[in-house]
């Protein structure tokens, strides 16, 4: 007979990280462990993980839904088909979890290549918001570390200073050499936001996500349709379920590009939806972890490189933590890696 628990997981950041959002410290995840009971040894485990303010089932009665979801586990079907419509990092746990249990519990949920350690996925280094001095640090580090595509979130300290932190790397890196993102998290304001990309636009950068908050459509799709710079869709995916409704949002704003984080978006299978309709409208996409621990991390990145994308992925916050759970997951000159000679930690 199927079995489910789960156990809470804080997880705290190794500094203080900056968003447009505010300082993060610590960050709430649980994960779902299943088991039947003529295997006991053979544990699938999948993480349930919000981002507070971002996460559309950042609510109420969030832990009460992940105890409902393992106390009527014999009803799974029922939550991986509507049950969890509405609760999707919820969803991604659930679903990740029945994948690894389907593969023994070994935490190889997509064997492949990058599995076997064979193959490495292209990854963009992250550098959080800050002071300037700091941000710099984070760029020369990540340029040090062997990056060809660095993130930069933008939006926390003033404009200028953001500018020119920019116009420091191309000194030195041209657009050949490296790879320019730039994320917004919704900071620019209608009004301001052209004049803003015009003078991002000078950096040769490869993007833009989500220069103005989220359920502006309007307003988001006028600048979709004038930008000097690639806008790529992120928060504004968030809350969207039903198909027609992702389908009619592309076709209103028609952006360059999206960015699909599970978590956030209902689980591989929302993401996966996201990706089919973008494939038919021909817009590009990349994947993004939204700061799992490994265990997310893992699932998303083995699912990711199944894809075949060959741009750089948004999966490089495994080491933000001081008690992420050990894995074999690691990070070499700017792509991930999954390191068959490491081993899990048990959770």
């Amino acid at each position: 007979m199927l079995q489910a628990d789960y156990i809470h997981y804080p997880l705290h950041f190794k500094r203080p990280s900056g968003t447009s959002r505010g300082i993060l410290t610590q960050k709430d995840s649980w994960f779902i462990r299943l088991w039947d009971d003529n295997q006991p040894d053979v544990v699938g485990i999948g993480e349930c993980s919000i981002i507070k303010g971002l996460s559309p089932d950042d609510r109420e009665g969030y832990e009460n839904k992940i105890q409902e979801v393992c106390s009527q586990i014999d009803d799974f079907w029922y939550y991986l088909e509507e049950g969890l419509k509405e609760w999707p990092s919820i969803y991604f746990g659930l679903e990740t979890a029945f994948l690894d249990f389907k593969t023994k519990g070994k935490k190889i949920l997509f064997p492949s290549d990058f599995t076997e350690g064979k193959a490495q996925i292209p990854i963009n280094g992250l550098v959080w918001m800050g002071e300037a001095s700091f941000m710099k640090e984070q760029i020369e580090q990540k340029l040090e570390a062997g990056f060809k595509c660095i993130k930069m979130k933008i939006g926390a300290i003033e404009f200028n200073e953001e500018l020119r932190l920019l116009e420091s790397i191309r000194k030195d890196f041209s657009a050949d050499k490296v790879e320019l993102r730039v994320d917004a998290n919704g900071a620019f304001s209608v009004d301001g936001a052209i004049q803003k990309l015009k003078d991002l636009a000078q950096f040769d950068l490869h993007s833009i996500e989500q220069p103005i908050k989220q359920g502006q459509i309007k307003q988001m799709a006028e600048l979709c349709s004038i930008t000097p710079l690639p806008i790529a869709l992120d928060e504004e995916l968030i809350g969207i379920y039903s198909l027609s409704a992702k389908a009619d949002l592309l076709d209103q704003i028609v952006p360059q590009y999206i960015i699909l984080k599970p978590s956030l978006l209902g689980g591989i299978k929302g993401s996966k939806e996201w990706i089919d309709l973008a494939n038919e409208r021909n817009i590009p996409w990349w994947i993004t972890s939204a700061l799992e621990s490994n265990i997310g991390l893992n699932a998303i990145a083995q699912w990711t490189y199944t894809l075949n994308n060959s741009m750089p992925q948004g999966l490089g916050t495994g080491q933000l933590y001081t008690n992420n759970i050990e894995s074999p997951l690691c990070i070499n000159h700017g792509f991930l890696k999954y390191d068959c000679q490491l081993n899990w930690d048990k959770v």
